[in-house]
């Protein structure tokens, strides 16, 4: 294995040479690449880094990328995003999932913008101690904006640093011992440039599968590849069957209009606008459960309720079988946020899967 000194010369100055451009980022050493621009420093600027990396958990940069940027034009500062109506953030965030994360937005801006006067801490522990910011979002704000000595790993450091050296034990368990190999590579030197630097040669060559070992600049390093298997690392113990649950949407029409609902604050998909459910439980709902318990609206005004076929849908730590149930009703009862079907597409993906389903043939619409 050659010397830190070494894997670390050699990673920066692919790095110069191949870094990505993303909105978000300076470019190696206080380059402008990035479409937001530098802060006044010269570096990312901290709102910027912060937004993005809130942004990238759980998501692809293709995927983020659209989503910064509108929110950027939308919100320019953290006051400006501070001020923002909730409904509104959780709006825009319609499309990315994992809803607690715009919540958590919403309470750092809120944070920062309010108690330290719109200027974010530039340490780990300041970082830490605002609300929704963990471990890794501490380490890359400060970094990445800050240029400080933070070992940042995220998925992508793992797979790189588990290659490297040939981790054998398996994720999870493996993480504090990945963390502290990353670690060791960390100095004073450059250590915003380094932590992107690690994040990029493991989403660009260093890939989960078909890694591209010829052109990576620490491939003569690589304990993985010297085995003669690095798409076999990190190794990973075998997953759990993801349990089912089981509900019901229902889908109340009234002319052009859908009804809606806002979901309690807290829980998944928390404060969001959703179509009414059942409850999601273990065992199937039979259709005499689901009239018998469930509909937002029976007798006359709703009409006959309807089945309208079923989704799936796969969350973190579960997958969902959805009931779709239609019925009209005419004017607009009260109880509901009433809602162009055209203007449906901001709803959490499962429930505009749902809606699409319930609303076919009016589903090309949406």
């Amino acid at each position: 294995m050659p010397a830190k000194a070494d894997i670390r010369r050699r990673l920066l100055a692919w790095y110069d040479a191949a870094a990505r451009t993303l909105p978000w980022r300076v470019g190696p050493s206080g380059a402008g690449s990035g479409a937001a621009g530098p802060s006044a420093t010269g570096r990312a600027d901290p709102y910027h880094v912060w937004l993005s990396e809130v942004m990238l958990q759980q998501t692809t940069v293709p995927h983020a990328t659209p989503y910064f940027l509108k929110f950027l034009q939308r919100w320019p500062t953290v006051g400006d995003l501070a001020a923002a109506p909730d409904a509104e953030v959780m709006a825009a965030w319609a499309g990315l999932g994992y809803y607690a994360r715009a919540r958590n937005l919403l309470a750092c801006a809120r944070a920062v913008a309010d108690g330290l006067g719109g200027v974010f801490p530039d340490t780990e522990a300041g970082l830490l101690a605002l609300p929704g910011v963990g471990a890794y979002t501490a380490a890359a704000v400060a970094a990445i904006a800050f240029d400080r000595p933070a070992n940042v790993v995220d998925g992508n450091v793992e797979r790189v640093v588990a290659r490297l050296y040939a981790v054998e034990t398996p994720l999870p368990d493996a993480k504090p011992e990945l963390k502290t190999l990353a670690g060791a590579l960390v100095t004073a030197e450059r250590p915003g440039d380094w932590a992107q630097a690690l994040m990029d040669l493991g989403a660009t060559l260093c890939r989960p599968r078909s890694p591209l070992c010829e052109l990576c600049p620490l491939a003569g390093a690589c304990a993985a590849r010297a085995g003669g298997d690095p798409q076999a690392y990190p190794r990973r113990r075998a997953k759990a069957d993801r349990p089912r649950r089981h509900g019901a949407a229902f889908l109340l029409v009234s002319g052009g209009d859908v009804a809606l609902v806002s979901r309690p604050p807290k829980g998944l998909l928390g404060g969001m606008l959703g179509l009414p459910t059942s409850d999601w439980r273990a065992t199937p709902w039979t259709s005499k459960e689901v009239l018998a318990a469930a509909p937002p609206l029976t007798g006359g005004m709703a009409g006959n309720w309807t089945p309208a076929g079923q989704i799936e849908h796969v969350f973190t730590h579960f997958a969902l079988t959805l009931q779709v149930w239609r019925a009209e009703t005419v004017g607009r009862p009260q109880g509901f946020v009433w809602t162009p079907i055209t203007g449906l597409d901001a709803l959490p993906s499962v429930f505009l899967k749902a809606a699409r389903q319930g609303l076919a043939p009016q589903a090309r619409l949406l």
